[in-house]
């Protein structure tokens, strides 16, 4: 299984330059189910929180691949927002940790300090309690303004980045009983629950069920097949002796070295012992079995206010009636695609996949997209314009853009509509009712 992994994640980085430079092949129409006057349905400015976007699996931070945006390709959806006067984050954390460790990091991020992923859960998975340190990119966050305003954010999260704040927002306002069960006097804040700091979660293109794989296949799971060379933005970086990425696995003693070459950083850290043995991974969240799982704890806190959007880019097969990419998919993502637009299981004690899970996106299926099942007891409505706290408002699905195209914008025709989505989700997000 170790071999299997290690060589289906080093497959990645073979394209790693690949994506964000290939031309589309083809465009067809957009749309959605619901319209932008339905999104903007709340005119009033009600809120001035801050937006967080999360990145998925394998994000990057703009200084690490010369410049190129997780968040907007060669351009930046930072910027946009930031320009129309919205107050916007984009944390890079771990790049394919689980998401307990993401969610810690993004706690750290936002409130200043070291990383505590918890005593409870390192010595359960046997790495270290502390991570990096950070400067606090909104340490009032949680705290109270002069006119007695509680200061909340909003979460956007793309593909596994919507898994993260989940995560997040269930630890903040419920705890975790292992961790307060320690005898440790060093408790993080962020175990203790109690804190009803987040005002909403939008997640996008979220993998809610997992990702549709046979575990006798490993090679062409779709996350570790394609993620990452479809998340790439130049050449030569295997070569590069100043390398520019890093997984951010400090945690598990795998910090990368100023002196290191990037492919022998990628060596080590794909050789590493971890794979294969622990479930404190990107790999196991991302499947269908971690998925169930986290869902089974990680509920839709009351108070919040949930959003989904799901993409797809394929159709229905007329002779096969399975689900065959559009023309318009990134070519990196179409064996993935093509295998997750057939594949059923049956198998007793599994999550059954039948054809419901088929329209997909190239990475994610629609129907995991849209809110968790498997394991979860959250209710899911199809947003009407009137937002509803502790329930799955579903937006709807963005037509023939792929799960890459929807944060990377590359292709010309589609990318003023895509910005134009991100403008609208941030005015109704800061449009709804406190």
């Amino acid at each position: 299984m170790k071999k299997s992994i290690k060589r289906t994640i080093l497959s990645c980085f073979l394209c790693l330059s690949l994506v964000f430079l290939l031309p589309s092949y083809a465009f067809a129409s957009t749309t959605s189910k619901h319209s932008t006057s339905q999104l903007n349905s709340l005119e009033k400015l009600n809120n001035k929180y801050p937006i967080v976007m999360m990145h998925g699996l394998f994000g990057w931070g703009n200084d690490e691949l010369f410049g190129i945006n997780y968040w907007g390709g060669k351009s930046s959806l930072k910027d946009l927002l930031t320009s129309k006067g919205y107050t916007v984050f984009t944390p890079t954390l771990g790049s394919i940790s689980s998401n307990w460790d993401r969610a810690c990091e993004l706690y750290a991020y936002l409130k200043g300090g070291t990383v505590d992923y918890g005593e409870a859960h390192s010595k359960k998975y046997g790495h270290a309690r502390y991570g990096r340190t950070f400067p606090g990119a909104y340490p009032e966050f949680g705290t109270y303004s002069n006119d007695n305003e509680l200061k909340k954010i909003h979460l956007v999260g793309h593909s596994m980045g919507g898994e993260t704040i989940r995560v997040l927002a269930q630890l903040l306002e419920n705890g975790d009983p292992d961790e307060m069960k320690m005898s440790s006097v060093n408790t993080s804040p962020l175990f203790t629950g109690g804190k009803h700091w987040i005002d909403s979660i939008t997640t996008i293109a979220t993998p809610h069920d997992g990702s549709q794989q046979d575990e006798e296949q490993l090679s062409i799971e779709p996350y570790f097949h394609q993620v990452f060379c479809a998340l790439a933005a130049n050449t030569g970086i295997l070569n590069s002796s100043n390398p520019c990425f890093d997984f951010k696995m400090d945690q598990w003693g795998l910090k990368k070295q100023t002196d290191e070459s990037f492919s022998s950083y990628c060596h080590r850290v794909f050789s590493s012992s971890i794979w294969g043995k622990t479930t404190d991974l990107s790999v196991w969240d991302l499947s269908q079995k971690g998925a169930k799982e986290l869902n089974s704890w990680v509920k839709a806190q009351d108070d919040i206010y949930y959003f989904s959007i799901a993409c797809v880019d394929t159709h229905r097969d007329l002779v096969s009636g399975h689900q065959v990419p559009n023309l318009n998919m990134n070519p990196l993502m179409l064996k993935s695609s093509l295998y997750m637009g057939r594949y059923t299981n049956y198998t007793p004690g599994e999550v059954v996949v039948n054809s419901d899970w088929w329209r997909n996106d190239g990475i994610v299926s629609v129907r995991s997209a849209i809110a968790p099942h498997e394991g979860s007891q959250d209710k899911v409505v199809n947003y009407n314009g009137i937002p509803q706290k502790g329930v799955w408002n579903y937006l709807g699905e963005i037509q023939n853009i792929d799960h890459i195209e929807v944060v990377g914008q590359n292709q010309p025709l589609y990318h003023n509509y895509l910005q134009n989505k991100f403008v609208s989700w941030a005015k109704m997000l800061t449009s709804l009712p406190k």
